[in-house]
C-alpha cells in the first residue's frame, strides 16, 4: 500500500507522516529529504545554483521512483509538488490513498511565524502580511491540492491526524 500527504507547508506532513508510518510499520519517506540523499545537495542550493524548473524535473523523477519502487510507504511531498509536472496525476495512478492535510490560515500564521528563518519562501514576510500569503499562496494552490483522494482538517495533534488517517485507509 502506497500513502501520499500533500499539503501547504507547515501542514505537518512529514509529522503526521513520521507518526502514521509508525502505526502502520510502514517506511516512512520525505520527499525533500529523499531529493536530497539522491543529489547530495540541499534543496535550497538545487534552487539557487539550478534553478526551480531543474529542481521541479528532479521532483518528478523521484516522485515516479519512490512510487515505483516502493511498497507500503508513507510519502511525505513537498507543499508545491502536487502543483507541477503533473505530480498529483502521476500519485492518483499509484494510490488511491492520498490525503491532503488542510490546515487554516490562522494555524498556519501560528506555526510557521515560529520558523520563518527556516523557510525561504517566507522568510521576508512580515508577520502581518503572512495571513494574506498563506491565503493567496493557497488559493492558487487549492485545485492541485483538492485532487487529493481525501481531505483531512489538519489543525490538531499529528497522531490524531495519523489516526484519522488511518482509519480511511483503503
Amino acid at each position: 500500500m502506497k500513502i501520499v500527504l500533500v499539503g501547504y507547508m507547515g501542514s505537518g506532513k512529514t509529522t503526521v507522516g513520521k507518526e502514521l508510518s509508525k502505526y502502520l510499520g510502514f517506511r516512512f519517506l520525505d520527499l525533500d529529504a529523499y531529493i536530497e540523499d539522491k543529489t547530495g545537495m540541499k534543496i535550497a542550493a538545487i534552487f539557487k545554483e539550478k534553478g526551480e524548473l531543474s529542481f521541479r524535473k528532479l521532483e518528478h523523477q523521484f516522485v515516479l521512483e519512490i512510487l515505483e519502487n516502493n511498497l507500503d510507504v508513507v510519502l511525505s511531498t513537498g507543499g508545491g509538488t502536487p502543483c507541477y509536472s503533473g505530480n498529483m496525476e502521476v500519485i492518483s495512478r499509484h494510490t488511491n490513498n492520498v490525503f491532503y492535510l488542510r490546515v487554516s490560515i490562522p494555524e498556519l500564521v501560528k506555526r510557521l511565524s515560529k520558523e520563518k528563518s527556516k523557510r525561504p519562501l517566507i522568510a521576508h514576510i512580515e508577520d502581518e502580511a503572512l495571513p494574506e500569503f498563506f491565503g493567496k499562496h493557497l488559493f492558487e494552490r487549492s485545485p492541485f491540492y483538492s485532487l487529493a483522494t481525501h481531505t483531512i482538517p489538519s489543525d490538531g495533534t499529528p497522531q490524531d491526524i495519523a489516526l484519522e488517517i488511518k482509519s480511511r485507509l483503503r
